[in-house]
């Protein structure tokens, strides 16, 4: 066996891998083909680039992806250290300097004596190590392919979609207002209002409007957690009143009462200079996400820094090749993590390279797997991708409900979810322990 363990891809899931490895005292090659080569949605050279949104979600135990931050960090995950340490506001979620958190990342791994850095593309799986791939849902298709021959199992698509990003001095806020929903917390949203009016006929327009090409089979596979917002549209004219555009909780402080629609936006660096459109991920040609998004009040005269954009993603199908600790069943030291697992998210992203990482470090020091049980947000993830029974594979993002329940039942949906995380951080904390003894 070779005196280290490589990971292929810097991203969220490769970059949590090598520093789980590292931690443990195992020298980690760390794969990662920019900056000689870009994915579509790729842009900065730095590792953990975030692409599709700056939010990681809410921070809150009460929330299944809150209480799965909290497990990371009892960890010493490197993704949460760094999300910390470069938060922006978002009022009860968790949202990051993008440019920062990526740059952050960076910095502790080529800091780290035990990682060494290739900048390559990897077209052939190694196999004279233990091996993590983590390259995500743009994976190369040299590389597709090389997983496809190993796995012997179809890949599936969907598609993604980022939303745009504007700057702050180009949005009107004569016409927008910072408010919290429900007054919790700080005003971090910037909201621009509609009435019934304005709303009508920013909506017939989204749905008229020129959309990118997208060919042959491909073009209706949307994953639902990340809709393009002309998709949804197109399901229904109230469909975004209840969705993204939803007023409740917001109070228009020139009005005292709730608009008709609210378009909001959110920080998406840390001097406040920029700003993403909440929900707005999109492919309609750039000079009609222009035109279509400056109906919105307040952003008639925004400058568009980043438009939206739409890629193909690739997952496998996880349940039929992977255990729970992300390891291929029929190949032995062969692991995957990150989107290209079916977990959907940042976070989710995180969590599959901390097991991934620390199993692969076990099974280097000829320890036995570690396996998080369904009574943690962490080992419901790993679970969900690892079930056998599932026949029509989706990605998930972690939830409540594939979490262990409780054996008593309680009505109040917050104190139940409280219950389930402090039953979660306990078990977390003991596994901590134990391999730490």
């Amino acid at each position: 066996m070779s005196d280290y363990i490589n990971v292929i891809g810097a991203g969220l899931a490769g970059c949590e891998a090598a520093w789980q490895i590292a931690k443990r005292g195992i020298k980690v090659r760390l794969f990662e083909m920019k900056p000689k080569s870009y994915t579509p949605a790729h842009h900065m050279e730095t590792f953990a680039e975030l692409v599709c949104s700056n939010s990681l979600r809410s921070d809150q135990l009460e929330n299944a992806v809150g209480l799965l931050k909290e497990e990371l960090r009892m960890f010493d995950s490197l993704i949460m250290r760094c999300a910390d340490l470069t938060r922006v506001p978002a009022g009860g979620a968790l949202a990051v300097d993008r440019e920062g958190f990526s740059k952050k990342v960076t910095e502790y791994i080529q800091g780290c004596e035990s990682i060494k850095v290739i900048n390559e593309e990897v077209c052939r799986i190694p196999e004279d190590a233990i091996t993590i791939i983590a390259t995500g849902p743009l994976t190369s298709d040299c590389l597709c392919s090389e997983i496809q021959s190993v796995t012997g199992h179809e890949h599936m698509y969907f598609f993604d979609a980022a939303a745009p990003i504007v700057t702050y001095e180009s949005i009107d806020m004569s016409k927008a207002y910072k408010a919290a929903r429900y007054g919790r917390g700080s005003e971090d949203y910037i909201n621009c209002p509609m009435n019934r009016e304005e709303y009508n006929l920013f909506w017939n327009e989204l749905i008229e409007a020129g959309e990118a090409e997208v060919k042959g089979f491909e073009k209706d596979m949307v994953f639902e957690g990340c809709m393009p917002v002309e998709s949804m549209a197109k399901r229904g004219q109230d469909t975004l009143r209840f969705g993204p555009l939803k007023p409740v909780g917001l109070i228009n402080p020139a009005t005292g009462r709730e608009d008709y629609a609210v378009v909001q936006l959110r920080q998406d660096n840390s001097a406040g200079s920029l700003y993403n459109i909440v929900g707005f991920q999109t492919h309609l040609k750039w000079p009609e996400q222009k035109r279509v998004f400056s109906m919105i009040p307040g952003l008639g005269n925004a400058d568009f820094v980043r438009y939206g954009v739409m890629h193909k993603n690739t997952y496998i199908n996880s349940p039929k090749l992977l255990d729970a600790s992300y390891s291929v069943r029929d190949r032995e030291g062969l692991y995957f993590a990150g989107q290209i697992t079916g977990v959907e998210g940042y976070i989710e992203s995180a969590s599959s390279g901390f097991v991934a990482g620390i199993n692969a470090a076990m099974m280097f020091l000829g320890k036995p797997p570690v396996i998080f049980d369904t009574t943690t947000a962490t080992g419901a993830l790993s679970s969900y991708i690892s079930d056998p029974s599932i026949k029509k594979f989706q990605p998930m993002n972690i939830n409540f409900g594939l979490m262990q329940g409780l054996k008593i039942r309680i009505r109040d949906k917050r104190e139940k979810n409280s219950q389930i995380a402090r039953r979660a951080l306990d078990v977390i904390r003991t596994v901590r322990d134990s391999l730490s003894e």
